[in-house]
């Protein structure tokens, strides 16, 4: 191998559809008797049946036609679903594990992006754990996202103890907030623009436009497209779900009558104490800080509400220091964003850096795709180039931590005390800090 670990060339031209499955991960499962393989996503009915399982495997309710229909319709051309198979089964045509990843545009900071691999729908049916088919599915997605030569792979999780052992680690976190409207008055700034009802059909073709607005700003977000799946989900709209009838959109205009950003809630009634309602906010995405304000404060002083919980919000969310009782509003804060990087001069070399200088950083990582040792040496302008060097290290990290650190977002002097930094964390700390604190605002 040499000194700095595996080289990429960069993307390679092959679809992620036309990939053969990887034959490292068939051989372990067909041992067991099981079938890994690629779906054809334009079978409709093989379809329905890996829909079936992912949706299991999630613990949701049996989908029915318009909703497999529906998510059927929005697969695009860069999605790759994977299914394992058991012949023994009763349903044999229905998968016992899933995937579907894709490529993606993720956000770092410098108002940059790199390709990434996004993971999603991992699922191993219970009836068939503990037989390595989380793991053949894990490392086959890895070593695909490294046959497209992409130099990340990404995922947000459902539990979060199963993938720092495939060298992922936590890059953006997110918290839960519950605000006590009863305590609260609007203290922050009175935003001149307008709040509009808006029909949801409507916010579905001109609201993606905000959210790219502040996807190029904020690193960890991901790119997803107006036609897909995701852009669905977070405005509410997926088919028989009777909680979508519950949701009401209004739009923030500035002063010059341009769209600005825009929120999705639903309230639910209290039926002992009609003043007493919960609002849920599904959704709040704002382009500038006189929209956020905007939009905010409307939420906080809507009538008969008592209570307001928000999920996915960014850690340094400003509300806090927005109302006159910073205690009204508790958080709670989560993991969200995992990363895993692959390639480490491309994704290093993708973002900008808060310090100029040159640090060697040596990663040690079991599975050998970020493995080596690596000078960063990042100029005035805070743009960096890396290379593979054979040289003393100034510092060793995990590949989970060189995960965490992408993004700016977690204190490698943190990551040091966790025993995954070793040597000079605090140089580290200078040169990866981001002035935008990583943030993702969906699932995916």
């Amino acid at each position: 191998m040499p000194v700095g670990g595996r080289r990429y060339v960069g993307p390679v031209t092959t679809t992620p559809a036309d990939l053969q499955i990887d034959e490292t991960s068939r051989a372990v499962l067909a041992a067991g008797g099981l079938r890994l393989d690629v779906l054809d996503h334009t079978d409709a009915a093989a379809y329905a049946e890996w829909f079936r399982a992912e949706t299991r495997g999630f613990h949701g309710a049996e989908p029915s036609a318009a909703v497999t229909e529906q998510q059927h319709s929005r697969l695009l051309d860069g999605h790759r679903l994977v299914g394992v198979w058991d012949p023994t089964t009763p349903a044999p045509d229905r998968p016992v594990a899933t995937t579907i990843c894709w490529p993606a545009d993720l956000t770092v900071p410098g108002r940059r992006t790199v390709s990434a691999w996004a993971i999603s729908g991992v699922t191993v049916a219970p009836t068939h754990r503990r037989r390595g088919i989380a793991r053949a599915l894990m490392e086959a997605e890895l070593r695909t996202a490294v046959e497209l030569g992409l130099p990340l792979a990404v995922l947000t999780v459902s539990e979060s103890t199963l993938y720092g052992r495939y060298g992922f680690g936590v890059a953006a976190l997110a918290r839960d907030v519950k605000i006590s409207t009863r305590r609260v008055r609007w203290t922050g700034p009175a935003a001149p623009g307008r709040i509009h009802f808006v029909p949801t059909e409507q916010l579905a073709v001109d609201g993606h436009e905000i959210v790219e607005r502040v996807r190029r700003e904020t690193p960890g977000q991901i790119s997803y497209d107006r036609e897909g799946t995701l852009w669905l989900r977070q405005l509410g709209l997926s088919a028989d779900d009777d909680n979508a009838k519950k949701l009401r959109c209004v739009r923030y205009d500035d002063s010059g009558g341009t769209p600005q950003g825009f929120a999705i809630y639903r309230v639910t009634e209290n039926e002992q104490d009609f003043a007493e309602h919960e609002l849920t906010l599904h959704a709040l995405v704002a382009a500038t800080p006189e929209a956020y304000a905007g939009l905010w404060r409307f939420v906080l002083e809507i009538d008969l509400v008592s209570t307001v919980t928000a999920h996915l919000r960014p850690v340094d969310e400003p509300l806090r220091w927005m109302v006159s009782d910073f205690r009204a509003v508790r958080v709670t804060e989560v993991d969200h964003l995992w990363v895993r990087v692959l390639d480490v001069p491309a994704a290093l070399g993708a973002r900008t850096y808060a310090a100029a200088g040159r640090i060697v950083i040596a990663v040690d990582d079991p599975q050998d795709h970020a493995a080596g040792t690596w000078a960063l040496d990042v100029g005035a302008a805070g743009t960096a180039t890396v290379s593979a060097v054979d040289e003393t290290a100034d510092v060793i990290v995990t590949a989970s931590a060189l995960g965490s650190l992408l993004l700016g977002g977690v204190r490698a002097t943190a990551l040091a005390a966790a025993g995954s930094v070793h040597g000079d964390a605090a140089r580290l700390d200078e040169m990866f800090r981001s002035p935008v604190e990583p943030y993702l605002s969906i699932w995916f």
